[in-house]
């Protein structure tokens, strides 16, 4: 059923990892309950992190409950027809599909709220995020603190070994702290095949 009376909108929020996004996005569904809206969150199932498959959860311990699917298609379909906002995280893991659903929803009169990694390790656009970034009404890209030099990082360390994650390692490979550094563009280090590790540190 479209809601004709309220245009539905799309909201990104992205950035790197320890950033804040999911925090940021559990904030918007809090005030929306506090309004007494009807919300639904959704997550990828790639993500078991923190609270676990069936809850969003931040670095910082702030979770809220939320279906996980394992594609955007899934979102569409869950979807109940009162529902008012609808809020995903982790997007980046999603199907091209989320596109053309988040679309679909705020076609609907449903405020669609998005958070993702906009890039992966490798600092290269991740996912569909950058799509999403492009046809949202509002976009919020996050910074974490570099851990090496203490300026703002725009970029996401994988580490191996405490050693920075080669080039052609998998695009993913969900973790944490103990797998993930927020680093500047001058810190972030992705060696190729050819190159010594030992200075990459």
């Amino acid at each position: 059923m479209y809601n004709l009376a309220r245009p539905g909108t799309i909201e990104v929020i992205a950035g790197v990892m320890f950033s804040g996004k999911s925090e940021e996005l559990l904030r918007r569904v809090r005030r929306a309950l506090i309004a007494r809206r009807r919300v639904q969150v959704f997550k990828s199932h790639l993500d078991e992190r923190y609270g676990g498959i069936y809850r969003v959860s931040s670095h910082s311990g702030i979770e809220f409950e939320a279906l996980p699917v394992d594609s955007a298609a899934e979102i569409m379909r869950q979807t109940r027809s009162d529902t008012e906002l609808v809020a995903i995280d982790e997007a980046q893991f999603l199907n091209s599909e989320i596109v053309e659903v988040v679309g679909a929803l705020a076609g609907r009169g449903i405020r669609v709220i998005v958070a993702g990694t906009d890039t992966d390790f490798r600092g290269e656009p991740f996912g569909y995020m950058g799509t999403l970034m492009a046809i949202a009404e509002q976009v919020d890209k996050l910074s974490a603190i570099c851990v090496v030099c203490g300026d703002l990082a725009c970029r996401n360390q994988r580490l191996v070994d405490g050693k920075p994650a080669r080039y052609d390692s998998p695009t993913i490979q969900v973790g944490g702290s103990e797998a993930y550094e927020a680093r500047c563009r001058r810190c972030h280090r992705v060696p190729r095949a050819d190159e010594d590790q030992t200075a990459l540190l």
